[in-house]
């Protein structure tokens, strides 16, 4: 008969990923805050963010002074949906807009150079933009994992619509067949992250067209809704990605209103 500590480890060699390094058992009853920003420009989405990062770092090194300060601030979820943007990531080459700046003002559109990785990608109507601000101290400290688990959420959430998506080797984003319909970029503070993934819902394709998208020529981009002829819930989307999100981060997912956490903050 095997002994209950062999069985143990059998079991969590098993579950691997999710369970590494005893991860799952260090934060199956850690919350995960999520918001919905819906609309919101670019540049104050990405305020917010860096707010919420240096909020949980602060706290984070607080926390290893003097333990007794409290409880960790929760690791977060924002959901939001952009307006017409390219971003552009540091280490990306501004040759792949293939528009001047000027002309983007005949498409309603904006270009912003950020602190993310990977290359220049677009944001707009239709499209579900996720920023998790996640502490990977708490989980695991390896940035490529992280992306795979990020990779994973959304491929789950593609084959609830009866979509298999998965990965190309070697590039980063979830893909059906050779059409990426997520993108993803990161940035990583002492193993805290912020920017995130970009899922393709309703999104108006034709605005790809304006760049090459990641930098991969020979690649196109797709959307749930192309692929399923029909127009998807977003909010449905959003529900799906949560579950998926906190099963495989080991979180419990509590909704959050945005104004209600400002308010809090601005008592404290």
């Amino acid at each position: 008969m095997c002994p209950p500590f062999l069985f143990l480890r059998l079991f969590v060699l098993i579950k691997e990923p999710l369970f590494s390094d005893f991860g799952y058992l260090s934060t199956m009853n850690r919350l995960l805050d999520v918001y919905d920003l819906r609309l919101t420009p670019y540049r104050e989405a990405w305020e917010i963010q860096r707010s919420a990062q240096k909020e949980l770092i602060d706290q984070k090194l607080a926390l290893r002074e003097n333990p007794d300060l409290g409880k960790p601030v929760p690791d977060s979820l924002y959901f939001v949906e952009h307006p017409h943007v390219y971003t552009l990531g540091k280490s990306g080459n501004a040759a792949n807009m293939l528009k001047g700046l000027a002309e983007l003002t005949q498409i309603d559109a904006e270009f912003i150079e950020n602190d993310r990785g990977g290359d220049i990608t677009y944001h707009g109507p239709g499209q579900i933009v996720g920023y998790p601000i996640i502490d990977l101290d708490r989980h695991f400290t390896d940035v490529h994992k992280y992306l795979r688990y990020l990779e994973e959420v959304i491929i789950k959430t593609c084959a609830d619509y009866g979509i298999e998506a998965g990965r190309i080797e070697g590039l980063t984003g979830v893909w059906v067949g050779d059409q990426k319909i997520c993108a993803m970029g990161i940035r990583c503070s002492r193993w805290v992250t912020m920017h995130g993934f970009a899922l393709n819902v309703n999104t108006d394709l034709s605005y790809f067209n304006h760049i090459i998208p990641c930098g991969i020529q020979d690649k196109k981009v797709t959307s749930l809704s192309q692929l399923l002829d029909r127009k998807v819930e977003e909010s449905d989307v959003k529900k799906k990605i949560t579950k998926h999100f906190g099963e495989q981060f080991s979180l419990k997912p509590e909704a959050k209103a945005f104004e209600a956490k400002n308010q809090t903050a601005s008592n404290t």
